[in-house]
């Protein structure tokens, strides 16, 4: 008689679980902190580059000096290491600030946050791998509850471009999740991050020349939980704790962690940053926010206890 396998618990997937949700906390930090430096005159697009290209240099640097095998890549890792760059690192960011342009912040959110669903039907339909149902349960519970915390119905309108753009970068999304789960099993997470975000720091260059950095405003206070910063002090902060660090720890989770399971875990992004805007920016949660974060939650839960 044949006795059945016993499936082991793959081992650091809680160690993962945990640095997603980090990676996943800092993010949304970066959200309060860029709203208080936009507050005084500098446009998404220019901290954004700021971010990108402080955060490349530092890391680069630190890479360099202490692990430079990481930085040592084959000819064949080229598409690999430009995919991740302009689409997990430059695409996201650029596409979202175009669609909060143009649509509704909560409708932006939404679309982005379709990235788990796309990497779900990205796994089941090009890798043939079947899903638990309560694997696409879970995703759509935590759709659901996004919705409820972007609180889309408020001044909702629709413009084909923001749409566009949302999607967009959802898409990027799922590519940063994809291309990180078959980069991290390859190569050093360091040294892949740090060449992701040169890649993302070139193009923002492109996007946003420097000389057009509004650098005179680098000495302005930022209000932040009701004290004042400079704002070169929030700009470094939002550089090391904003994005080198969530990439990096993002980036080694994917190492233990299924992308839709990472996907998933990534919808507490919003959670978080609605609870930092309300504590730091001292703006208002609604009880449909609280339940939605609730709701969330279950499908984050139900997702990954659903994993294989």
């Amino acid at each position: 008689m044949t006795r059945p396998v016993k499936v082991a618990r793959v081992p650091g997937r809680s160690r993962a679980i945990e640095l997603s949700l980090l990676s996943w906390v800092l993010f949304a930090s970066s959200g309060p902190l860029a709203a208080a430096v936009m507050v005084e005159g500098w446009s998404p697009a220019a901290v954004t580059s700021v971010r990108i290209g402080s955060a490349a240099v530092l890391l680069v640097l630190v890479v360099a000096l202490w692990r430079p095998r990481a930085l040592r890549f084959g000819r064949g890792d080229l598409w690999l290491l430009l995919g991740y760059g302009l689409l997990g690192v430059a695409g996201v960011q650029l596409l979202f600030f175009v669609a909060v342009a143009r649509v509704p912040v909560g409708v932006a959110m939404v679309l982005v946050n379709l990235a788990p669903a796309l990497v779900a039907l990205w796994i089941r339909g090009v890798r043939g791998t079947r899903l638990p149902g309560s694997v696409w349960a879970g995703i759509g519970l935590a759709l659901a509850g996004l919705v409820l915390i972007a609180q889309v119905w408020h001044g909702a309108r629709l413009d084909p471009v923001g749409v566009a753009a949302g999607l967009g970068a959802a898409a990027c999304s799922a590519g940063f999740f994809l291309l990180g789960e078959h980069g991290a099993s390859r190569h050093d997470p360091f040294g892949m991050t740090a060449v992701g975000l040169v890649i993302g720091a070139v193009v923002m260059v492109v996007v946003v020349p420097p000389w057009t950095l509004p650098f005179d405003r680098l000495t302005l206070s930022a209000v932040l939980g009701g004290s004042d910063f400079p704002v070169w002090v929030v700009l470094l902060v939002l550089a090391v704790a904003g994005t080198v660090v969530p990439y990096l720890a993002g980036l080694w989770a994917l190492r233990d962690l299924p992308a839709p399971l990472a996907g998933v875990l990534a919808m507490v992004e919003p959670v978080v940053a609605t609870v930092l805007a309300w504590l730091l920016l001292g703006q208002g949660l609604r009880p449909a926010q609280l339940a939605g974060a609730a709701i969330l939650l279950v499908g984050a839960i139900l997702v990954q206890r659903a994993m294989p």
